[in-house]
């Protein structure tokens, strides 16, 4: 178990994540963009930190920023939600490299869904 989680996404997932953590006594911290500093995921979190500017390609799939915002807040494990990054092998390697969880398949898993995925267009 985790003593506290990033979460890697916003809106409805987030303050979902948000609130089952809190049930589980998780304490989480919420990401957000310039456009999101006063959205409800972030107040559904027990901190927050900001990752970009308002577009997602400057904010939410920047993962190198939220991989730094977990070690700067003393999180354990990210959760992507889903969406943006939750299938991306890349980010889920980066985050074990970074000796921090990820909440979601392995990135072995990922990368067999996106074989499968480019296969069945192929046929």
């Amino acid at each position: 178990m985790f003593d506290k989680i990033l979460i890697a996404n916003r809106g409805e997932i987030a303050c979902r994540v948000a609130a089952t953590a809190r049930r589980m006594g998780v304490r989480t911290v919420a990401v957000y963009s310039d456009a999101d500093a006063q959205a409800k995921h972030v107040a559904a979190c027990d901190e927050s930190v900001r990752v970009g500017g308002s577009a997602p390609k400057d904010s939410y799939l920047r993962w190198e920023r939220i991989i730094e915002a977990a070690l700067a807040t003393g999180a354990q494990a990210i959760h992507p939600g889903y969406g943006f990054l939750s299938e991306n092998e890349d980010f889920a390697t980066a985050c074990l490299n970074a000796g921090l969880a990820f909440i979601g398949p392995p990135a072995s898993a990922i990368q067999a869904m996106g074989l499968k995925a480019q296969s069945k267009q192929l046929m």
